[in-house]
């Protein structure tokens, strides 16, 4: 890769005087990867909790979402700067105090009396979390061989990837079986743990920079990203064109317009060199992780009202019956980077993109509301693996264009992509499915009293929750409204095809370059000469 940048001089500590060994670095996987999936976990683990805080805080709907919500709108906008300050200061230190900061935020949150306590504890734990999410990722690419880092990387992939799946149905149990304040004991003993792994096992390294750090373009990236994170969680919620939701769609877009310019301006002293998007690489990982996490997250948001509204399953059940998908994701992103040295990474990319399209192709063919979960399982698998197969080599895409010095930006980069392609995918595949859903239900109300029909078409949950007051018409109106959810669901999947479609012809065309595998003779005959 070329850049313009200046050199900079990496810093490790002397923990061990040369490279890691195989067991070491084994150790520090497991650390990042532990400390990771405490971070995941917390993002989705409130979502089956809602009723339950919502009687105990005598809080509002729009309270309760946003102390879901706002844990992911701090994680997504202190991602940057703080995987920059961790470049600097040492990633070692940084991944002590997030993981330090994120545990009290947990402690605080399961035992907040009040809504407001709650809120200020997620702000917490979205600052502790953007502390550990950027340096989990960098600990791997600054220490890891390059020979071993593919696979690195495909393990951490596998754990952001389906670790959210998996926390989720944790979430569920531990609802089920116990209370929900016990939702954040899980995150905090995973924090316990990689605490004190991370002390034993992952060395420090830190770079020495020419340059001053850009505390304007990391304000400014803050608040871009808040404005257009904020647009795709309220805009639903509070209509596209509500004030508030103007206004942060005008302040993001002149924010990330201003940001651009801004590191531009300052080119190689920039929190991020936006001229490296001109390349292959570091374009096209990150438009695939863009699109592939905006499809996750929407039929996440689909497959829910599915389960419990249309097939009649408890939350926990439903958390379950999402767990195939998640197995093929993690199984295949371990997969990936052995793939990937045979056959190239863009091969790889459109493989996996190719295959999460017909996943999507096979749910909107087959899937019934009389026919079941069996009518949605292959399209779920396939879609498993063919996010799994783009997901890795993506994010090695991404880190592997920006130098040895700025991983941490890297990571966190993309972490924020991940980010704004999940909120981007529930807003618009859930905005898709709203829509398709209410044109369905208009022709299958005919005999409906006029309140039970109006209050139908605000969504299939509040179908089924007024249908017993309407007498006779309730089986046919509990019908109408699975049969209209099926059709909406359709309309939106076939939206994520073609989606995917374009990604495909994109990434064929325009991704990063396959690499011409190496043969094992040839690379230990490369090794034996280096070794003289």
């Amino acid at each position: 890769m070329s850049t313009s940048q200046q050199p900079q001089v990496a810093a490790a500590d002397g923990s061990g005087g040369g490279a890691p060994d195989a067991r070491q670095l084994r150790a520090i996987l497991i650390a990042v990867c532990i400390a990771l999936m405490a971070v995941i976990a917390s993002v989705s683990g409130l979502n089956v909790a809602q009723t339950h805080m919502a009687v105990e805080f005598g809080a509002s709907q729009n309270i309760i979402l946003w102390i879901i919500n706002i844990y992911t709108l701090t994680l997504a906008a202190l991602l940057l700067p703080l995987g920059a300050i961790g470049d600097r200061l040492g990633r070692k230190p940084m991944l002590i105090a997030g993981l330090g900061v994120f545990g009290v935020a947990g402690v605080a949150a399961g035992l907040a009396p009040t809504a407001e306590v709650m809120l200020a504890a997620r702000v917490a734990g979205g600052i502790g979390a953007a502390m550990i999410m950027p340096i989990t990722l960098a600990v791997i690419t600054s220490t890891f061989p390059e020979e071993e880092r593919g696979r690195a990387i495909g393990v951490w992939t596998a754990v952001a990837g389906g670790g959210g799946i998996l926390g989720m149905f944790l979430s569920a149990l531990l609802v089920d079986v116990a209370d929900w304040r016990w939702l954040f004991v899980l995150p905090v003993v995973l924090v316990i743990v990689a605490l004190a792994m991370t002390l034993k096992s992952v060395p420090n390294s830190r770079e020495r920079s020419h340059h001053r750090f850009d505390t304007v373009g990391a304000l400014v990236s803050t608040v871009a990203v808040v404005g257009l994170i904020f647009v795709l969680q309220e805009g639903p919620e509070r209509g596209w064109t509500a004030p508030a939701t103007l206004i942060s769609l005008a302040v993001g877009l002149i924010a990330a317009i201003g940001f651009v310019a801004w590191e531009l301006h300052r080119r190689d002293a920039s929190l991020l060199d936006v001229r490296l998007f001109r390349e292959r690489r570091l374009a096209g990982g990150s438009i695939t992780l863009l699109v592939v996490f905006g499809v996750q997250a929407g039929i996440a948001v689909v497959l829910f009202p599915f389960f419990q509204a249309v097939l009649g399953w408890s939350g926990l059940v439903s958390t379950l019956a999402l767990m195939p998908m998640a197995v093929m994701m993690m199984m295949t992103s371990g997969l990936a980077a052995k793939l990937e040295a045979r056959i190239g990474s863009r091969t790889t990319m459109a493989t996996g993109i190719a295959l999460a399209a017909v996943g999507l192709a096979l749910i909107a063919l087959f899937v019934s509301a009389d026919g079941g979960y069996l009518t949605i399982l292959p399209g779920m698998l396939a879609m498993g693996i063919g996010m799994g197969l783009s997901m890795t080599p993506s994010t090695e895409a991404i880190t592997g264009s920006l130098p040895r010095e700025e991983q941490g930006v890297a990571s966190a980069l993309n972490d924020v992509t991940r980010e704004f392609g999940t909120a981007l995918g529930v807003a618009l595949l859930g905005a898709l499915l709203s829509a398709g859903y209410r044109s369905a239900i208009d022709d299958r109300l005919q005999g409906i009293p006029q309140g039970a029909a109006d209050t139908a078409r605000e969504g299939i949950a509040n179908a089924i929750e007024v249908a017993g007051s309407t007498g006779s018409h309730a089986q046919d109106l509990i019908h109408a409204a699975q049969q209209s959810f099926v059709d909406g669901w359709q309309q939106a999947m076939w939206a994520g095809v073609a989606v995917m479609g374009v990604l495909f012809v994109y990434i064929a065309l325009r991704g990063p370059k396959n690499s011409a595998p190496v043969a094992e003779d040839d690379a230990e005959v490369t090794e034996a000469v280096a070794a003289r």
